[in-house]
Protein backbone atom coordinates (compact mmCIF):
# COMPACT_ATOMS: atom_id res chain seq x y z
CA UNK A 1 0.00 0.00 0.00
CA UNK A 2 1.28 3.48 -0.89
CA UNK A 3 2.23 5.83 1.91
CA UNK A 4 0.52 9.22 1.75
CA UNK A 5 2.84 12.05 2.83
CA UNK A 6 1.69 15.66 3.13
CA UNK A 7 4.30 18.43 2.77
CA UNK A 8 2.87 21.12 5.04
CA UNK A 9 3.67 24.39 6.76
CA UNK A 10 1.25 27.31 6.88
CA UNK A 11 4.22 29.66 6.54
CA UNK A 12 4.91 30.56 2.91
CA UNK A 13 8.29 30.48 1.20
CA UNK A 14 9.76 27.60 3.20
CA UNK A 15 10.29 25.20 0.30
CA UNK A 16 7.11 23.10 0.36
CA UNK A 17 6.58 23.01 -3.39
CA UNK A 18 10.29 22.69 -4.16
CA UNK A 19 10.39 19.73 -1.78
CA UNK A 20 7.20 18.17 -3.15
CA UNK A 21 8.44 18.31 -6.77
CA UNK A 22 12.01 17.19 -6.13
CA UNK A 23 11.29 14.56 -3.50
CA UNK A 24 8.72 13.00 -5.85
CA UNK A 25 11.18 13.14 -8.77
CA UNK A 26 13.99 11.67 -6.65
CA UNK A 27 11.80 8.81 -5.47
CA UNK A 28 10.86 8.21 -9.13
CA UNK A 29 14.52 8.04 -10.16
CA UNK A 30 15.02 5.49 -7.37
CA UNK A 31 12.36 3.38 -9.11
CA UNK A 32 9.50 4.09 -6.73
CA UNK A 33 6.07 4.69 -8.26
CA UNK A 34 4.92 8.11 -7.11
CA UNK A 35 1.78 10.23 -7.32
CA UNK A 36 2.12 13.95 -6.64
CA UNK A 37 -1.08 15.75 -5.66
CA UNK A 38 -1.07 19.52 -6.08
CA UNK A 39 -3.30 20.81 -3.26
CA UNK A 40 -2.32 24.47 -3.62
CA UNK A 41 -4.45 26.85 -5.76
CA UNK A 42 -1.22 28.51 -6.96
CA UNK A 43 -0.58 25.24 -8.87
CA UNK A 44 3.20 25.67 -8.79
CA UNK A 45 3.83 21.94 -8.31
CA UNK A 46 1.83 21.30 -11.49
CA UNK A 47 3.63 23.85 -13.67
CA UNK A 48 6.95 22.85 -12.08
CA UNK A 49 6.52 19.34 -13.49
CA UNK A 50 5.56 20.41 -16.99
CA UNK A 51 1.76 20.62 -16.74
CA UNK A 52 -0.04 23.38 -18.62
CA UNK A 53 -2.34 24.42 -15.78
CA UNK A 54 -4.72 26.30 -18.09
CA UNK A 55 -5.56 23.01 -19.78
CA UNK A 56 -6.38 21.13 -16.55
CA UNK A 57 -10.03 20.06 -16.84
CA UNK A 58 -9.98 17.33 -14.19
CA UNK A 59 -7.71 17.94 -11.22
CA UNK A 60 -7.57 18.33 -7.45
CA UNK A 61 -10.69 20.52 -7.46
CA UNK A 62 -12.88 17.85 -9.05
CA UNK A 63 -11.39 15.13 -6.84
CA UNK A 64 -12.13 17.10 -3.66
CA UNK A 65 -15.59 17.96 -4.93
CA UNK A 66 -16.23 14.28 -5.81
CA UNK A 67 -17.36 15.19 -9.33
CA UNK A 68 -14.50 13.02 -10.67
CA UNK A 69 -12.67 9.98 -9.42
CA UNK A 70 -9.01 10.30 -8.49
CA UNK A 71 -7.99 7.90 -11.25
CA UNK A 72 -9.65 10.16 -13.87
CA UNK A 73 -7.54 13.13 -12.69
CA UNK A 74 -4.14 11.43 -12.95
CA UNK A 75 -1.70 12.67 -15.61
CA UNK A 76 1.86 11.76 -16.51
CA UNK A 77 4.41 14.33 -15.35
CA UNK A 78 7.75 15.26 -16.90
CA UNK A 79 9.55 13.01 -14.38
CA UNK A 80 9.99 9.23 -14.74
CA UNK A 81 7.69 7.13 -12.54
CA UNK A 82 5.87 10.27 -11.30
CA UNK A 83 2.17 10.83 -12.00
CA UNK A 84 0.36 13.98 -10.92
CA UNK A 85 -3.10 15.20 -9.99
CA UNK A 86 -2.76 18.82 -11.06
CA UNK A 87 -4.29 21.97 -9.64
CA UNK A 88 -5.92 24.97 -11.28
CA UNK A 89 -6.79 28.39 -9.86
CA UNK A 90 -10.41 27.15 -9.48
CA UNK A 91 -9.18 25.16 -6.46
CA UNK A 92 -9.41 28.36 -4.43
CA UNK A 93 -13.23 28.04 -4.49
CA UNK A 94 -13.25 24.64 -2.80
CA UNK A 95 -12.86 26.18 0.67
CA UNK A 96 -16.31 27.75 0.28
CA UNK A 97 -17.96 24.92 -1.62
CA UNK A 98 -17.08 22.22 0.91
CA UNK A 99 -18.19 24.16 3.98
CA UNK A 100 -21.71 22.69 4.05
CA UNK A 101 -20.73 19.20 2.93
CA UNK A 102 -21.04 16.28 5.32
CA UNK A 103 -17.69 14.66 6.12
CA UNK A 104 -16.03 17.63 4.43
CA UNK A 105 -12.66 16.85 6.04
CA UNK A 106 -12.62 13.36 4.48
CA UNK A 107 -13.23 14.21 0.81
CA UNK A 108 -9.61 13.66 -0.27
CA UNK A 109 -9.08 10.63 1.97
CA UNK A 110 -12.15 8.91 0.53
CA UNK A 111 -11.07 9.70 -3.04
CA UNK A 112 -7.60 8.23 -2.55
CA UNK A 113 -8.78 4.87 -1.17
CA UNK A 114 -9.25 3.50 -4.70
CA UNK A 115 -5.68 4.33 -5.87
CA UNK A 116 -3.47 4.00 -2.77
CA UNK A 117 -2.42 0.50 -3.79
CA UNK A 118 -1.21 1.74 -7.19
CA UNK A 119 1.73 3.73 -5.78
CA UNK A 120 4.66 3.39 -3.41
CA UNK A 121 4.32 7.02 -2.30
CA UNK A 122 1.65 9.69 -2.67
CA UNK A 123 3.04 13.17 -2.01
CA UNK A 124 0.63 16.06 -1.31
CA UNK A 125 1.87 19.62 -1.83
CA UNK A 126 -0.19 21.65 0.65
CA UNK A 127 -1.14 25.32 0.43
CA UNK A 128 0.52 27.83 2.82
CA UNK A 129 -2.51 27.90 5.12
CA UNK A 130 -4.35 25.75 7.61
CA UNK A 131 -7.63 25.93 5.67
CA UNK A 132 -9.98 23.19 4.54
CA UNK A 133 -7.75 21.99 1.67
CA UNK A 134 -4.77 21.50 3.99
CA UNK A 135 -7.06 19.89 6.57
CA UNK A 136 -8.23 17.41 3.90
CA UNK A 137 -4.60 16.71 3.03
CA UNK A 138 -3.62 16.00 6.64
CA UNK A 139 -6.67 13.81 7.22
CA UNK A 140 -5.79 11.82 4.09
CA UNK A 141 -2.10 11.54 4.98
CA UNK A 142 -0.25 8.82 6.84
CA UNK A 143 2.49 11.29 7.76
CA UNK A 144 3.62 14.87 7.29
CA UNK A 145 6.96 16.41 6.35
CA UNK A 146 7.39 19.95 7.70
CA UNK A 147 9.93 22.10 5.80
CA UNK A 148 11.63 24.73 7.97
CA UNK A 149 13.81 27.35 6.32
CA UNK A 150 17.12 28.22 8.01
CA UNK A 151 16.23 31.87 8.52
CA UNK A 152 15.28 34.24 11.34
CA UNK A 153 11.58 33.42 11.61
CA UNK A 154 12.16 29.68 11.13
CA UNK A 155 10.15 28.48 14.12
CA UNK A 156 7.40 31.10 13.76
CA UNK A 157 4.06 29.32 13.48
CA UNK A 158 5.55 25.86 13.99
CA UNK A 159 3.81 25.50 17.36
CA UNK A 160 0.46 26.32 15.74
CA UNK A 161 1.04 23.70 13.04
CA UNK A 162 2.02 21.06 15.60
CA UNK A 163 -1.13 21.87 17.61
CA UNK A 164 -3.21 21.51 14.43
CA UNK A 165 -1.61 18.12 13.78
CA UNK A 166 -2.40 17.05 17.36
CA UNK A 167 -6.04 18.10 16.90
CA UNK A 168 -6.29 16.14 13.64
CA UNK A 169 -4.74 13.09 15.34
CA UNK A 170 -7.30 13.36 18.14
CA UNK A 171 -10.42 14.01 16.07
CA UNK A 172 -9.93 12.83 12.47
CA UNK A 173 -6.78 10.79 11.88
CA UNK A 174 -5.20 9.02 14.87
CA UNK A 175 -2.63 7.35 12.58
CA UNK A 176 -1.18 10.66 11.34
CA UNK A 177 2.54 10.72 12.12
CA UNK A 178 5.21 13.39 11.76
CA UNK A 179 7.56 11.94 9.15
CA UNK A 180 10.14 14.57 9.96
CA UNK A 181 11.20 18.20 10.03
CA UNK A 182 13.21 19.17 6.96
CA UNK A 183 15.70 22.03 7.17
CA UNK A 184 15.74 24.01 3.90
CA UNK A 185 17.52 27.01 2.35
CA UNK A 186 20.65 26.36 4.40
CA UNK A 187 23.65 28.61 3.74
CA UNK A 188 26.74 27.42 5.60
CA UNK A 189 28.33 30.87 5.27
CA UNK A 190 25.68 32.45 7.47
CA UNK A 191 25.96 32.14 11.24
CA UNK A 192 22.17 32.43 11.49
CA UNK A 193 21.65 29.35 9.30
CA UNK A 194 23.92 27.32 11.56
CA UNK A 195 22.15 28.65 14.67
CA UNK A 196 18.74 27.61 13.30
CA UNK A 197 20.04 24.10 12.52
CA UNK A 198 21.45 23.77 16.05
CA UNK A 199 18.25 25.04 17.66
CA UNK A 200 15.90 22.82 15.64
CA UNK A 201 18.07 19.74 16.18
CA UNK A 202 18.34 20.49 19.90
CA UNK A 203 14.57 20.92 20.39
CA UNK A 204 13.30 18.20 18.03
CA UNK A 205 16.16 15.69 17.97
CA UNK A 206 15.25 12.52 16.03
CA UNK A 207 12.25 14.23 14.40
CA UNK A 208 14.67 16.17 12.17
CA UNK A 209 15.87 14.64 8.88
CA UNK A 210 19.64 14.16 8.66
CA UNK A 211 19.48 15.59 5.14
CA UNK A 212 19.62 19.38 4.94
CA UNK A 213 18.57 21.19 1.75
CA UNK A 214 21.14 23.85 0.87
CA UNK A 215 20.47 27.10 -0.94
CA UNK A 216 21.04 26.41 -4.63
CA UNK A 217 20.42 28.68 -7.62
CA UNK A 218 19.63 25.70 -9.87
CA UNK A 219 16.75 24.68 -7.58
CA UNK A 220 15.11 28.03 -8.26
CA UNK A 221 15.68 27.84 -12.02
CA UNK A 222 14.35 24.31 -12.66
CA UNK A 223 10.57 25.00 -12.28
CA UNK A 224 10.63 27.66 -15.02
CA UNK A 225 11.58 24.86 -17.43
CA UNK A 226 8.84 22.55 -16.11
CA UNK A 227 11.47 20.17 -14.74
CA UNK A 228 12.61 18.79 -11.42
CA UNK A 229 16.16 19.53 -10.31
CA UNK A 230 17.02 15.91 -11.17
CA UNK A 231 16.15 16.49 -14.84
CA UNK A 232 17.44 20.07 -14.97
CA UNK A 233 20.85 19.56 -13.36
CA UNK A 234 21.49 16.15 -11.82
CA UNK A 235 24.98 17.18 -10.66
CA UNK A 236 23.84 20.22 -8.66
CA UNK A 237 23.88 20.39 -4.86
CA UNK A 238 20.09 20.60 -4.92
CA UNK A 239 19.77 17.32 -6.84
CA UNK A 240 22.21 15.57 -4.50
CA UNK A 241 20.35 16.89 -1.44
CA UNK A 242 16.94 15.68 -2.65
CA UNK A 243 18.28 12.27 -3.71
CA UNK A 244 19.76 11.94 -0.21
CA UNK A 245 16.37 12.90 1.27
CA UNK A 246 14.59 10.31 -0.87
CA UNK A 247 17.03 7.61 0.22
CA UNK A 248 16.60 8.63 3.87
CA UNK A 249 12.81 8.49 3.50
CA UNK A 250 12.96 5.03 1.91
CA UNK A 251 15.17 3.74 4.74
CA UNK A 252 12.76 5.15 7.34
CA UNK A 253 9.90 3.30 5.67
CA UNK A 254 11.48 -0.08 4.93
CA UNK A 255 8.84 -1.87 6.99
CA UNK A 256 5.90 0.39 6.16
CA UNK A 257 2.83 -1.44 4.88
CA UNK A 258 3.93 -4.89 5.99
CA UNK A 259 1.07 -6.63 7.69
CA UNK A 260 -1.38 -3.83 6.90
Amino acid sequence: MGKVIAIANQKGGVGKTTTSINLAASLGVLEKKVLLIDADPQANASSGLGIDIESVSIGTYQVLEHTAKAREAIQKSSSPNVDIIAAHIDLVAIEIELVDQKQREYMLKNSLEQIKHDYDYIIIDCAPSLGLITLNSLVAADSVIIPIQCEYFALEGLGKLLNTIKSIQKIHNPKLDIEGLLLTMFDSRLRLSNQVVDEVQKHFSTMVFDTIIRRNTRLGEAPSYGESIIAYDATSKGAVNYLNLANELIKRNLHYGKGQ
